[in-house]
C-alpha cells in the first residue's frame, strides 16, 4: 500500500479509502450489510494496507457510524493507526435544526457521531454539501471550533460549486480560522466535470482530493461484462445496482456506452476486471490522493487493491479519456 499526505498537510492516508456506506442497517438501507457481514470486508482492506475509512452521519441514520466504530475497534489495537472521516449536513429527523450546517446542528452533530463512532475525536470531519440557508461565516467558525475543541484534526468539504469552495477557503483565512484541507466531490470516467474548476482550484491551493464514486456507483464495474472475453467473468450482481435511484439520475448508459466499451477493450487488453481498469485511471489522475471505494463482496476489495498495481499506458489513459463530452453538472 502507498501512504500519501492529504493535501498541504502532515496527514498521511493511504491510496485507498474504503467507503463505509455500504455497511449499518438493511432496515434503514436496503443495501447494507449489518456488522457481522461487513466486518470480514473491512478486515480485508485493513489487511491490505488500508487506513482511511470514511463515513457520515446520515448513511443508515446513523447506522454506518455504529458500525464503523464498532469494527475499527476490534481491527485496529490503537486509535492512532488508523484515519477516520466522517460528514455533517443531510437531516437526521424531522426536527427544524436537526440539518444544514448552523452552528447548531454542527455542534450537536459532532458530539452524535463521536458518540456512535465510539471515539473521542475525528480525523476529519466533513461538510456534506453547501448550506445556503446559513452563512458560510456562521459554518466556517462553528468547524472552526470543532477543531479547536479537538474533536476533529482536519476539516474537508464534499461536493459544491468552486466558488463555494473558494469562498468558504477565502472566509476561513481572513478570520484565522481553519481551512478545508480536502474535497470529496463527484469523480470517475463517467464524469469529470471536476476537471474544469474544482480539481485545478484544488491543486492551485494544496487540497486534497478524495473523489466519491470512482466507479461510477458500479456502472464502471460492469463495462463489457455481457461480452466480456477476459475470463475473469462478469462481475457479481449487487443489491444496490438494482436498488439505486441515484445510478440513473447520474449516469446515462445510451450516452456512457461509448466510455464502457473503452474501458471493456483495455480490460480485455490486460486481461484484467474493468474495475480494476477505471479506478486505475482514476489513481493515474495527479490531482487525486485517495478515491473513496465502496465494497460488499471480497471481490470489490481486491480489485480497489489491485488497481494500485495496475500499469496504464499512455495510449491506455488517452484511449480511456477521449470519448468523454460535457455534460450536466450532477452532486
Amino acid at each position: 500500500m502507498d501512504y500519501r499526505r492529504l493535501g498541504d498537510t502532515g496527514l498521511r492516508v493511504s491510496r485507498i479509502c474504503l467507503g463505509m456506506m455500504s455497511y449499518g442497517d438493511p432496515a434503514r438501507q436496503e443495501w447494507a450489510l449489518p456488522e457481522d457481514e461487513a466486518e470480514p470486508l473491512v478486515r480485508r482492506a485493513a489487511d491490505g494496507g488500508v487506513t482511511f475509512f470514511d463515513t457520515a452521519d446520515v448513511y443508515s441514520v446513523g447506522a454506518s457510524e455504529v458500525v464503523t466504530g464498532n469494527i475499527l475497534r476490534k481491527i485496529f489495537p490503537r486509535r492512532e493507526d488508523y484515519v477516520l472521516a466522517t460528514k455533517v449536513y443531510f437531516p437526521m429527523s424531522r426536527g427544524a435544526n436537526d440539518r444544514g450546517l448552523s452552528r447548531k446542528h454542527i455542534l450537536d452533530s459532532i458530539d452524535a457521531s463521536l458518540r456512535r463512532l465510539g471515539t473521542d475525536y475525528v480525523d476529519l470531519y466533513q461538510i456534506h454539501r453547501w448550506d445556503d440557508e446559513t452563512p458560510i461565516e456562521e459554518t466556517m467558525e462553528a468547524l472552526h471550533d470543532v477543531v479547536r475543541s479537538g474533536k476533529a484534526r482536519y476539516i474537508g468539504a464534499s461536493s459544491m460549486w468552486a466558488w463555494q469552495f473558494a469562498k468558504a477557503q477565502h472566509v476561513a483565512r481572513d478570520n484565522g480560522w481553519t481551512r478545508f484541507v480536502s474535497m470529496q466531490n463527484h469523480y470517475n470516467l463517467l464524469y469529470r466535470e471536476e476537471e474544469r474548476e474544482m480539481l485545478p482550484l484544488c491543486a492551485d491551493q494544496g487540497v486534497g482530493v478524495i473523489p466519491w464514486s470512482p466507479l461510477a456507483r458500479g456502472v464502471l464495474a460492469r463495462a463489457g461484462a455481457s461480452k466480456s472475453t477476459t475470463g475473469a467473468g462478469a462481475p457479481e450482481s449487487t443489491t444496490r445496482a438494482g436498488s439505486d435511484a441515484r445510478i440513473d439520475a447520474l449516469y446515462d448508459p445510451e450516452n456512457d456506452g461509448l466510455i464502457l466499451d473503452r474501458v471493456a477493450e483495455v480490460a480485455r487488453e490486460h486481461g484484467l476486471p474493468a474495475a480494476q481498469i477505471a479506478l486505475a485511471w482514476v489513481l493515474r489522475q495527479p490531482t487525486v490522493t485517495a478515491p473513496i471505494v465502496g465494497a460488499t463482496k471480497p471481490g470489490h476489495v481486491d480489485d480497489a487493491l489491485a488497481a494500485l498495481s495496475v500499469s496504464l499506458s499512455d495510449k491506455n489513459l488517452a484511449s480511456l479519456a477521449d470519448p468523454y463530452r460535457p455534460r450536466e453538472v450532477r452532486m
